[in-house]
């Protein structure tokens, strides 16, 4: 559970003896935000004090999503928030760039008084670490100017973070022409196409503040972490964990999702949801059969085109199956690009919803598979799940995920575009009969079965992410004595 400070909150010194506390940073957004939360949940289970801090344009949102706000104890995580720079209703979305640099330049001197100010509390020591995330990579020089060593969660595969430093370190060959058709070939990875990269590392991109960021994140930060860690877990990512272990170990200690798909009960599930899920969709699936329903979601902010909603839409009328489509509404009133009349013709055996607590639709014995964009977060929860994906990647990470899903974890099959780029009601079709129903349905399905239970085994006591996360532990409390840059794979194979 999360609280909020409280002024009335008291400890006695002899309660802060030998306490540890670590303060993690997050980028404020929900994808960011959940695995660090999840991270912090796991420290806590191993007596360890967490703080979370994020920029105050997240405070309003996240406040409302929680339950309980005002209880405070030495067992749940600490909310603190600090200024980017900008007004809390500036439009950070559609300003990204300008937004960026703000959070670049004032977001260090900010934390920095945030940690000046919670140092000097009288009720809690010094931090012991601090944990940021990929989008402040600035972090680690705060916590050096304050002495505290620093880690980093990446929250994207494992297999991102060995494409993005050997890219930008110049290690290897990548595409330097748009529309090239050559092969990138990596430790670890499969053969990886063009249309297999992040987007960011394509001549094509036209985002500049994230390759800005990543490249200073590989060049420039790397040596100031102490610790990197991943939110995936070595069974799933184990070549690609192994490759980067003699040149920039990252230590599984994932898959940090929604404890219940897991089977983790202390502490219970904690998250933040910044939009309010439609409960109605549950008692939906309750009434159809079992291994029966594609569900279906791209996301918080991937917004398709009116003609890929409506192939898309076409594909799943077609297909004769019961569905649960994820649409985000224009102006809180109507769904965006359904075609006139679907609604209508499909309402005998779809739902189409701004919102739903996607935990519990992917564990909902109805849910045949999960056509999904391929955010990290997205596909975690799948593969802890156990069910089958259509991946349907648009960027940044999402066709490296695609390629994981179809050719290392085995459980998915993928749309192919048509030359322009949208993929065909056709497409979609074919997609939805090939994993339901197809010659390769059953495969898949066993395949997502398997990770099911790799992910419960890997944050089980003792499981590899469990004990890389004690290393960790034990490390900042002076009990380890090793060095973290050992190798990871003697880690998890002892």
């Amino acid at each position: 559970m999360l609280c909020c400070p409280e002024p009335t909150m008291v400890a006695s010194k002899e309660s802060r003896e030998g306490e540890v506390h670590v303060l993690m940073v997050a980028f404020s957004a929900q994808g960011h935000m959940n695995p660090m939360l999840r991270f912090g949940s796991r420290l806590v289970a191993k007596g360890l004090h967490v703080t979370l801090a994020t920029t105050d344009c997240a405070r309003d949102r996240i406040l409302k999503s929680l339950s309980s706000t005002t209880i405070v104890d030495d067992k749940k995580i600490r909310l603190e928030f600090f200024s980017d720079g900008l007004s809390v209703d500036f439009d950070r979305l559609s300003h990204m760039d300008h937004f960026m640099d703000s959070i670049g330049k004032f977001g260090p001197i900010n934390l920095s008084k945030l940690i000046n100010d919670l140092s000097g509390d009288a009720h809690r020591p010094k931090f012991s670490c601090i944990i940021g995330n990929p989008f402040v990579p600035w972090v680690a020089d705060v916590a050096a100017q304050h002495n505290i060593p620093c880690a980093l969660l990446w929250i994207q595969p494992c297999a991102l973070f060995a494409i993005y430093y050997r890219f930008y370190n110049q290690l290897n060959s990548f595409p330097t022409q748009p529309n090239s058709d050559s092969v990138v070939h990596l430790p670890g990875l499969p053969p990886l196409q063009t249309t297999d990269l992040p987007s960011f590392v394509l001549p094509s991109n036209t985002f500049g503040s994230f390759p800005k960021l990543l490249s200073n994140l590989f060049q420039s930060y790397m040596n100031k972490f102490k610790w990197v860690f991943g939110n995936s877990f070595y069974e799933l990512e184990k070549d690609v964990v192994e490759s980067m272990a003699e040149l920039c170990p990252i230590r599984p200690v994932g898959p940090l999702v929604p404890s219940t798909l897991v089977g983790l009960v202390e502490g219970g599930d904690i998250e933040v949801d910044m939009w309010k899920p439609e409960e109605r969709c549950i008692e939906w699936l309750d009434r159809k059969p079992v291994s029966s329903v594609i569900y279906v979601s791209f996301g918080s902010i991937l917004v398709l085109s009116e003609k890929q909603m409506g192939n898309i839409a076409m594909g799943l009328k077609n297909s004769d199956r019961p569905f649960l489509w994820v649409v985000k509404p224009q102006d809180n009133t109507k769904p965006v690009g359904l075609p006139a009349g679907f609604l209508e013709e499909t309402e005998d055996r779809g739902l189409v919803v701004p919102w739903c607590p996607q935990t519990k639709v992917l564990d909902h014995p109805a849910v045949a598979c999960f056509m999904s964009h391929c955010g990290w977060n997205s596909t975690l929860e799948t593969v802890a799940a156990g069910v089958p994906m259509i991946a349907f990647p648009q960027w940044t990470d999402q066709p490296t995920n695609a390629k994981l899903i179809v050719d290392v974890f085995k459980m998915g099959v993928r749309v192919e575009p048509d030359p322009d780029g949208t993929v065909s009601k056709e497409e979609v079709e074919r997609c939805i009969d090939e994993i339901t129903k197809g010659p390769k349905s059953e495969e898949l399905k066993r395949k997502a079965v398997h990770w099911k239970e790799a992910s419960k085994m890997a944050v089980a006591e003792h499981g590899s992410s469990d004990r890389n996360i004690q290393i960790f532990v034990d490390e900042i409390v002076g009990k380890h004595s090793s060095s973290p840059s050992m190798s990871l794979h003697s880690i998890d194979d002892d």
